[in-house]
């Protein structure tokens, strides 16, 4: 298993063009299962959960070709493959979201239930009642989600749930309505731009839909589908990532194909935290991409932030944020609304010097004049690159371990970093650390007034 060494300290500089995004183009691959001619993705990112799909589709009978490097080309040749086992969807969650294509465009679909990222219960019962409602039969049977319909039937599909509305259900539900008889009305749907973007793609395929982009879409349903050309979005929370990582360095960053237009909630947090981040192409306001550039102030201000659905600021940034805000001057508070309890970073960047006060879903970051590297343990793929940029920024080493995390949402993270002058390197964890504990600076804990006595004080033993 590998784990990034990074030596902390050095100031991000350089340019760097924004991936595909992985949460849009795992959605529109499974739109494949709808096409009747041949089906083209461009812009698609070399990722492990990408990969995944793509053997995935390759055992539902979608043939497959790249004929450049972030090109896909697809084309269904057998439909009589309905089985999406466990050992191909137990560690991609998106892997659900071939479950309404399957339905609607063969008639049945056996789905196992999906894995991702372990940070908190994340159900798919809205996508079975989204469906239910279509007119499918849904059952479960050893561990897998069997959905069968001779054809399904337009109606009325709320997706609304405890913590906000459901994208990949959302993408679910409009994936098979497409293809529904009648007209399909979803409410409280997804107001992500990866919803709006696979709404595009279907758009271009022949579909029929309005509505992307707000909580209510409107599908009326068309017998088939054709063939598509469609580049996928740019990755917001890896631009996010990236311009989180340059601030934390006191950097000077350009990004080109930065999503600006799906970032609006984090460029206004940014902003009050006194990171600068410049349009440089002169376009729209609110044009869907631009060229910035990143630089930030040397002293860091605190912010207040809640997580909550588009437009607000994205639950996938959170811990990236938490980061760069463990070197604010002041306390800031973190509010996640999205998924509770989503802070298993907080317990590394305790270990590396960042004091928390947590009490439910909210945590308070008292920001501390330096991070101090240290080993810490990766807990899923956010999390992974809040602990990078908190290496990146620290004094002395850290050790970033299970960093497979972040192969499914970035590419090549450890050499784009590089890049940008970042001293990190990836290695195989078998190998012996050349770290000395005893080498790395002491952390400085600066004097803060006690929690109240229901609070959760998490800090270093330092």
């Amino acid at each position: 298993m590998d784990r990034f060494v990074i030596e902390g300290g050095a100031r991000l500089s350089g340019t760097l063009k924004v991936d595909g995004s992985k949460n849009a183009a795992l959605p529109l691959m499974a739109a494949s299962l709808l096409a009747d001619e041949d089906f083209i993705l461009r812009n698609v990112p070399d990722l492990s959960d990408i990969r995944s799909m793509k053997r995935l589709l390759a055992a539902l009978g979608i043939e497959q070709s790249e004929p450049s490097e972030d090109c896909w080309k697809a084309r269904v040749t057998d439909t009589d493959k309905r089985h999406a086992p466990y050992d191909m969807v137990s560690t991609m969650r998106a892997s659900i979201c071939v479950l309404g294509p399957m339905v609607a465009r063969r008639q049945r679909a056996r789905v196992s239930m999906p894995g991702g990222c372990a940070f908190g219960h994340r159900p798919v019962d809205l996508h079975l009642r989204g469906l239910e409602a279509l007119g499918a039969r849904i059952r479960l049977e050893n561990g897998d989600i069997i959905a069968e319909a001779d054809r399904l039937k337009g109606a009325t599909v709320f997706l609304g749930g405890p913590f906000g509305s459901t994208v990949t259900g959302t993408a679910n539900i409009m994936s098979a309505a497409v293809l529904a008889k009648g007209t399909t009305v979803i409410e409280s749907a997804a107001c992500e731009p990866e919803i709006v973007d696979l709404a595009d793609l279907l758009i271009s395929m022949g579909a029929r839909i309005e509505g992307a982009g707000s909580p209510r879409l409107v599908i009326d349903g068309v017998e088939e589908l054709g063939g598509a050309d469609h580049s996928v979005m740019p990755d917001r929370i890896v631009a996010g990532t990236w311009a989180a990582a340059a601030a934390a360095t006191n950097g000077d960053v350009i990004l080109e194909r930065f999503p600006w237009d799906s970032l609006l909630a984090f460029l206004d947090v940014m902003k009050q935290v006194g990171v600068r981040i410049e349009r440089l192409d002169g376009g729209e306001p609110c044009a869907r991409e631009a060229t910035v550039r990143v630089t930030s102030e040397r002293h860091l201000r605190p912010a207040v932030i809640t997580t909550q659905p588009h437009p607000g600021f994205p639950t996938d940034l959170q811990a990236q944020l938490m980061a760069l805000l463990c070197l604010a001057q002041g306390n800031s508070v973190i509010t996640e609304k999205i998924y509770p309890e989503r802070f298993m970073h907080v317990a590394e960047l305790a270990r590396m010097g960042g004091l928390f006060t947590r009490q439910g879903p909210t945590v308070v970051v008292q920001g501390v004049k330096n991070l101090v590297g240290a080993p810490v343990m990766a807990s899923d793929l956010r999390a992974s690159a809040c602990l990078v940029i908190a290496g990146l920024a620290a004094r002395g080493t850290t050790t970033v371990n299970r960093v497979y995390h972040l192969d499914r949402g970035y590419v090549r993270m450890e050499d784009r970093l590089t890049e940008l002058g970042a001293n990190i390197r990836r290695e195989d964890d078998r190998e012996k650390s050349k770290v000395d504990p005893s080498n790395q600076p002491a952390i400085e804990i600066l004097a803060s007034s006690p929690p109240t006595p229901s609070a959760k004080l998490v800090k270093s033993d330092g």
